[in-house]
């Protein structure tokens, strides 16, 4: 499964403080994608004086997914987002940020870039 173990916890189960979200401290960089769509998402629907109803109407997503969503309950996946988005107008889904990249770079699965002294370069 991509995200391996991680995705077996709910984005609001890897929250520092999961009382708070969705403004808790999260450092699984995953999470905290799920964490700034639920943001955005709930932001917009109180501007727009959206219920979940009209939400999942519109958008086609189905309620609960939505509620899960705004909950951290769950991982969206690119269609509800997708469809979230085309609904709504607007990115739900972060642009590339340098916390990512450096959540990214100090995963022990990635390698390093150091030359290999057996190469020339």
């Amino acid at each position: 499964m991509v995200g391996g173990v991680t995705r077996q916890r709910s984005p609001l189960e890897l929250a520092r403080d999961p009382e708070s979200w969705p403004e808790a401290d999260i450092t699984d960089i995953a999470a905290a994608v799920v964490q700034t769509i639920a943001r955005r998402l709930r932001t917009l629907m109180g501007q727009r004086d959206l219920s979940l109803r009209q939400t999942a109407i519109g958008s086609g997503v189905n309620r609960q997914t939505i509620a899960n969503l705004l909950a951290g309950a769950a991982w969206p996946d690119v269609a509800t987002v997708s469809r979230l988005e085309a609904f709504l107008g607007v990115a739900l889904y972060p642009s590339f940020t340098a916390k990512a990249h450096v959540a990214h770079e100090d995963r022990p699965s990635r390698p390093r870039s150091v030359s290999d002294p057996g190469t020339t370069n």
